[in-house]
């Protein structure tokens, strides 16, 4: 556990003085800020609370920018090392490959967390602000927050795993991006086509569910606006949120952060400094 510790703290060091930090806290809180105050027009239609509403918007910010900053911090985890040579000094010492990859999933974690929490907070504080009601959407913010972690560790293994099996940064930044492209935008695009071509066939009533929880970007939307009282406030392809059990979509979540983790410390093995 020391060296874990002793790895996860060198590793927020290096995020702390590489602006990470700074970026990922600047990004959350900005684009919170923004949909915060965007987010009220729909409550007196809807019924809800400020904050649950917000809440809405903020889990369609999370598919988005959680996942793009844990990968950005991720790519170079292990590539980087590979190419400045300090991989091979490090090994020198007696640390395990996986004590290294947990020592930094749990700093990239912590300035994920800080970030989550930093945007989130700034939120809440502005619905609190215009609605005094706000206090009955503070479970669902909650359960966004935690459930934001779980999205942002599973893209911090695959952009480990990435890191490791391409060995040199500028690939696996290419790789990354383009992972972020297709998970995240073009996969609900083709659901969509599929659906529309589908017409109400079996894609649309048995592969459409399956396809959605087998992305933890659609998992994590799915469980939230389905645990929230804020479906109606959402669009697209958040409105299935109603028909798959919540717990389906956090298994999906859960399972794929663990997996991601397993992941990136046997693509880590196999790398040679």
């Amino acid at each position: 556990m020391s060296r874990i510790l002793a790895t996860a703290q060198a590793e927020f060091r290096i995020a702390l003085r590489n602006r990470w930090v700074a970026i990922a806290i600047v990004m959350m809180v900005l684009f919170a800020a923004v949909l915060s105050a965007a987010g009220s027009a729909p409550t007196g239609e809807l019924g809800a609370d400020k904050l649950t509403v917000t809440v809405a918007s903020l889990t369609s910010l999370a598919v988005y920018l959680v996942p793009l900053i844990a990968l950005l911090m991720s790519f170079d985890a292990i590539a980087g090392e590979v190419e400045r040579g300090t991989l091979a000094l490090v090994l020198t010492y007696p640390v395990r490959r996986w004590e290294l990859v947990l020592g930094k999933f749990l700093s990239h974690l912590m300035v994920l967390a800080l970030a989550v929490v930093a945007g989130y907070g700034v939120a809440a504080l502005s619905a609190f602000a215009f609605d005094p009601r706000s206090i009955d959407g503070l479970d669902a913010l909650v359960r966004l927050t935690w459930t934001s972690l779980l999205l942002g560790a599973a893209f911090l293994g695959i952009g480990y795993a990435i890191s490791a099996l391409s060995k040199r940064p500028g690939t696996a930044a290419g790789l990354v991006v383009a992972l972020w492209l297709i998970l995240i935008v073009l996969y609900d695009l083709a659901l969509l086509a599929g659906v529309v071509a589908d017409n109400g066939g079996y894609f649309s009533k048995t592969l459409f569910p399956l396809a959605l929880l087998a992305n933890p970007a659609d998992a994590f939307r799915l469980f939230n606006l389905a645990s929230s009282g804020a479906v109606a406030a959402a669009a697209g392809i958040g409105g299935a949120a109603s028909t798959i059990p919540p717990v389906q979509a956090l298994g999906s979540l859960v399972l794929w952060s663990a997996a991601a983790l397993l992941l990136a410390v046997g693509a880590f093995r196999r790398v040679q400094p």
